[in-house]
Parts: C-alpha cells; structure tokens; sequence
C-alpha cells in the first residue's frame, strides 16, 4: 500500500526542495523599469547624442528586450574603464554597446548568448594599408597607436603589441581623426566600428576586416548566477534572430551607403 510522503518527513529526511531564489526577470517586471549601463561612445551599437538621447545597434536591441517585458529603459552612463566596476556595484541591471565576451568578464558576470561575432583589426590610412597588415608590422617601437582606456581594445595591445607606442584617448568618438590627420598611425577596434567609421572618415581602411587579428564575440553582459534572467534574454535574442528583427536594426547602421 503507498502512502503520500508529507512536507515534514521531506524536511527531516533533508530531502526537501529548495524555494527558488529570486531573479531580476521579476524584480524588473514589478518595478517597471530595466536599468541598462553603456558607455555611448561607441558607434554602431551605443551613442550619445546632443540631445540626451542614445541611438545605435544595441540601444535598440535593448528597447526591444524591454518592450517585450512591459518595461521602461533607465540609461545609465559609463565608461569603458568603471564598465565592470559600476556593473559589479549595482548600478544597472546589464550593460550593452558592443561589450566584447572575455574570460576576464566572464569571471564575474554572465554574457548572454552572442550576438554576432567581430574581431580586433588594425584601422589605419588608406595608403598605409600595406605596412600594417600583421602582428610583426604594429609590433615595433615606430608605430604609433592610439586607443580608448579600458576596454578590450587597450587590453589586446598590451598583450600583442607591447613594443609600439600606445596614447590612451578619453573621447572615442573621435579618437579616429587623429588617425586621419596623421596625430597616430593605427587604432587597433573591432571590425565592425571600422567598417562603420570609415564612411565618415574617407582617408581610413579598415584593414582585413574578414581576416581579424583577434576572434571576438559580442553580447549583453548581464549578473552571475541568475540563470532565470539569463534564459530569458537568450530566448529574446534567439526570436529577435529568427524574426529577422535584429537584421533589421543591424542593417539601419551596417548596410552599405548608397553609391
């Protein structure tokens, strides 16, 4: 004859199931508002404009994820060197604008799943394209780099290219004109900020951008441990993809100026 196992005798056998723990995917839904970092500097995915506002790849991915849990976005400005540091305080619920996945990141938050994938390429004058094609050419005391503070790209100089001379630039967005104007020879950045910056900057070649220097990925990074939050924005992204809906917003800022 079977008899019903009680709460008590699951408790005193320690058998018992944990309450599941509490997840952001609520927290956010109850308070009506999903906090986001990102540093809007970085064009095609995060950039502040004069008039308060963001525009860009991930700034509209981000709209989207928020519409589809019935809340509002809260914008919290950063940079790329308190990025970690302002996400690990607390100070908004993901950070988005094309944060490359590390292993360093990786450590202390989760990433969602890809978004796409990039690469670290050198960005040069077009007609030094040639001298700047390998890891041997930019590896020399001669060759003069300019790069954003903090982020991935200043991290994957000092480890490649520790013989050239390196400037640290505070204002990414336009860190590129010294290279145009000769004040800096290459800007080692993703491919998929050159191919978009060389149609404001004529002079400029993204160099091998099919042939990257470095595989990256790109996502949204987002807190650790919170498997809950995690599965939803990874089922977003997917529907997202599958709907053709990122397509469309990539394109508004990837596509091919008219010739």
């Amino acid at each position: 004859m079977k008899y019903p196992i009680s709460a008590g005798l699951l408790l005193a056998s320690g058998a018992a199931f944990a309450a599941p723990s509490a997840s952001l995917l609520d927290d956010v839904q109850q308070r009506g508002t999903l906090s986001i970092c990102t540093t809007g500097d970085y064009k095609p995915y995060t950039f502040l404009r004069e008039d308060g506002g963001y525009e860009g790849i991930d700034i509209a991915l981000a709209e989207s994820l928020a519409r589809s849990l019935g809340v509002k976005v809260q914008w919290v400005p950063t940079t790329w060197k308190t990025l970690m540091p302002d996400f690990l305080a607390g100070k908004c619920d993901m950070a988005v604008g094309g944060v490359s996945i590390s292993l360093e990141r990786q450590k202390k938050a989760y990433f969602s799943d890809p978004i796409t994938v990039d690469g670290k390429i050198p960005f040069v004058r077009c007609d030094d394209t040639d001298k700047y094609q390998t890891i041997a050419q930019l590896n020399q005391p001669s060759v003069r780099l300019i790069e954003p503070p903090g982020g991935t790209n200043e991290a994957f100089v000092h480890r490649e290219l520790p013989k050239a001379q390196l400037e640290l630039f505070h204002d990414n967005t336009v860190i590129f004109r010294h290279v145009a104007e000769n004040k800096a020879d290459v800007m080692i950045t993703d491919a998929s900020e050159a191919l978009y910056q060389q149609r404001n900057y004529p002079s400029l070649c993204a160099v091998n951008p099919d042939k990257p220097l470095q595989y990256s990925e790109k996502a949204f990074l987002l807190p650790r441990d919170d498997s809950a939050f995690k599965a939803y924005v990874d089922q977003w992204l997917h529907l997202a993809k599958a709907t053709g809906e990122y397509r469309r917003i990539a394109d508004t800022w990837l596509a091919k100026p008219a010739q």
